[in-house]
């Protein structure tokens, strides 16, 4: 499909779901509209995939075909201390997405926020050596994505490590494990579950150096024999910016590479605009 009919498709939904009010939940249903281009997704937090969320619990249903657990499958929450895991709120969210018939999407494996100290130190409060990262890295990953073998569709297995200037980001993975890391992720992974869809999540990917920077990795990755499936692309807009042409050049880009698109996120933000308009562009 041809990019500038997404961006309508996608700006279409925004509005359709902003309108939408549960009473009316039936009427229109975006998965159903879009069926025969995309899947719509979520982003659920515990309140909702628990279904304590009375108001948000309809529209989740009636709109939404695949879904993402905004912080219950980080690091912190899932696994915050080197002997304990916490697979109570994971549990609920992938019954969940299986009990209303959804894709179900794990978010995030490996990150540089929303992981623990300890991950990242010795016993004695030191950096920990490059191996014993990488032990923790796999016995996590192991851990957490063989427990949902065959029920999760598809991991974010990396997630926002290039910079601005599409260079690395200079993270404790980065300096104790070293270059190799993201591959050692996506190899761990896909030993634990062989049928998941496995991607590279970031933000900004449009503008060009960031994009560059990460064709760059997902091209190593490739030549290298990574199983990568797909690029993920958050999409923190406003008005102004990505263009289409910008949107256009991204998805071109990395189709061309033989992986996947998918829009991670989708938030269009009016304020700079609307403060413009008015003179108070610098509040």
């Amino acid at each position: 499909m041809k990019l500038a009919r997404l961006t309508v498709l996608l700006f279409i939904a925004c509005a359709m779901l902003v309108t939408t009010r549960p009473e009316h939940a039936q009427s229109i249903a975006l998965k159903d509209a879009f069926k025969s281009d995309f899947l719509i997704g979520a982003a659920l937090n515990r309140r909702q995939f628990s279904e304590e969320d009375e108001r948000a619990l309809p529209i989740i249903k009636t709109h939404f075909n695949t879904i993402t657990p905004e912080n219950q499958l980080k690091w912190q929450l899932v696994h915050p201390s080197p002997d304990r895991y916490d697979f109570d709120g994971a549990d609920r969210y992938v019954a969940f997405g299986e009990k209303y018939g959804m894709v179900v999407i794990g978010h995030a494996l490996v990150w540089h926020n929303q992981t623990p100290s300890w991950v990242f130190q010795d016993s004695n409060g030191n950096p920990a050596d490059r191996n014993t990262l990488l032990g923790r890295m796999r016995d996590h990953i192991h851990t957490v994505v063989g427990r949902y073998k065959g029920r999760i569709k598809g991991w974010d297995v990396v997630n926002e490590a290039v910079n601005a200037d599409g260079t690395m980001r200079e993270t404790k993975w980065l300096k104790i494990i070293g270059d190799d890391y993201i591959e050692k992720a996506f190899q761990f992974a896909h030993e634990a579950d062989p049928q998941a869809e496995l991607y590279y999540n970031d933000f900004d990917v449009e503008k060009e150096r960031k994009r560059d920077g990460i064709l760059r990795l997902i091209k190593k990755l490739k030549a290298a024999g990574v199983p990568i499936y797909g690029v993920g692309l958050q999409g923190h807009n406003n008005l102004t910016f990505p263009s289409v042409q910008e949107q256009e050049d991204t998805i071109t880009a990395f189709a061309r590479l033989g992986v996947k698109v998918n829009i991670t996120e989708l938030d269009i933000n009016v304020f700079r605009l609307f403060l413009r308009t008015r003179g108070q562009e610098s509040f």
